[in-house]
């Protein structure tokens, strides 16, 4: 049997004009190995990167590209398409294509078809680095993943432009196993409990370290590796969420079928948090550092005889006690991380009240501990009435565990 079993999935992909639409071809021909059945739509962009004719030999099925098809609107075939898939999948989605999604325009037959569905759709994001971070872009993605829409990349790499960062769209097993997810197909490695438990949330996660930049080459930073909140990130996927990722700089790939931002200090996680607003969760995993330096030179900092130069630092905005106390805009559910060396659990009451925040995990941090950059971690799970004392476990089965949570506590505030 094949990694995923898809037999007798009826997927609509609708292949976007961008240069990554080469990749939709092998995505065709990886579905089909698996079982599905695959219809093609082409924007009229599309056809100057891919032709009709390789599409329909390696789907089997006839491609649709035009709207005002005299044989296939006869029948109102565009609503056909919309209703006859098990899920509908845009790859590429260029930031055109997912400007008119976000913004319900319907001028040819993929965005009509989009428009008139009633079924899952998952989308693969693929264009410039800049086009990708441009608040216009980024607006619009939030606003479809609080519409419902999952995503499935983009990844950090070389552009067809030269340029590097985020905008690749992911390669083509990625977007097989997104694909087998919001089927409800393999290839995941959660519990069978976590299966579609968030279905249809937007969760917002943050995860990794903030570096804040003293002169071009030097920042000051934290050891936190991102290896939990990217676990977390992956669970909430899993669970079935529509996942938006904000993340410091780390070395870590982008999960599977989840919206990734990547950053560099505070103020841009800020920005991207409340870019990526509504959402249902917010998760604060990140190790947002507490202070900036006010005064960033513009060149290196030279070693002189006058000694070490002095560093003015100004507070960073408070990430979690912003989300928890705006209002609202606030999620119905704020979890929050306490990385404490001492005093682990009074300390995280204490910052649980003064974040305004509806659960704090708290563990214990510093030479010894191995949680920075380790595969473990121990953990409690603090609320205003509670605290529980979870057992040291990888940070996979931490975020299993803290998605089954979330779940229920939702359910319980309906």
């Amino acid at each position: 049997m094949s990694e995923f079993d898809l037999s007798a999935s009826r997927i609509l992909l609708v292949i976007g004009g961008g240069v990554a639409a080469f990749k939709s071809l092998e995505v065709i021909r990886r579905l089909r190995e698996r079982g599905a059945k695959v219809q093609a739509v082409l924007t009229p962009a599309a056809e100057r990167f891919v032709t009709p004719l390789s599409v329909a030999a390696l789907s089997a099925a006839p491609v649709r590209q035009d709207l005002f098809s005299l044989l296939d609107e006869a029948e109102m075939g565009h609503i056909e398409l919309s209703r006859s898939a098990d899920l509908i999948v845009v790859a590429p989605a260029t930031a055109d294509f997912l400007a008119k999604m976000a913004n319900g325009l319907a001028d040819d037959l993929a965005s009509t078809t989009l428009l008139a569905t009633d079924k899952r759709v998952l989308v693969a994001p693929a264009m410039n680095v800049r086009m990708w971070t441009h608040p216009a872009t980024q607006r619009n993605v939030a606003r479809l993943a609080a519409d419902g829409v999952a995503f499935v990349g983009p990844e950090d790499g070389e552009m067809a432009c030269g340029e590097y960062g985020p905008g690749r769209m992911a390669e083509p097993m990625a977007i097989v196993a997104a694909i087998a997810r919001e089927l409800g197909g393999g290839g995941s490695t959660a519990s069978p409990e976590l299966s579609r438990l968030l279905a249809g949330r937007h969760v917002l996660i943050t995860a990794g370290p903030t570096h804040e930049p003293i002169d071009p080459v030097r920042f000051i930073g934290n050891r936190s590796s991102g290896l939990q909140g990217f676990a977390i990130a992956r669970a909430a996927a899993q669970a079935g969420a529509n996942v938006t990722l904000i993340s410091g700089p780390v070395g870590l790939a982008n999960p599977d079928a989840v919206r990734v931002v990547r950053v560099e200090t505070a103020l841009q996680m800020l920005a991207a948090v409340k870019a990526a607003l509504p959402a249902d969760v917010f998760v604060g995993a990140a190790a947002v550092a507490d202070w900036r330096v006010e005064d960033v030179a513009a060149q290196k900092l030279k070693k002189t005889k006058r000694g070490p130069p002095v560093l003015r630092f100004a507070e960073n905005p408070d990430i979690l006690a912003t989300i928890a106390k705006s209002g609202a805009a606030r999620p119905s559910l704020v979890i929050g991380f306490a990385a404490e060396t001492q005093n682990v659990v009074e300390n995280a009451r204490e910052k649980l009240e003064r974040k305004g925040c509806d659960l704090i995990v708290a563990n214990a941090v510093g030479e010894g501990t191995g949680v920075f950059g380790g595969s473990n971690n121990e953990v409690h799970i603090i609320t205003r009435d509670s605290v529980s004392d979870w057992p040291n476990q990888t940070k996979d089965a931490v975020a299993q565990r803290l998605i089954s949570l979330t779940a229920d506590l939702l359910g319980r505030s309906r």
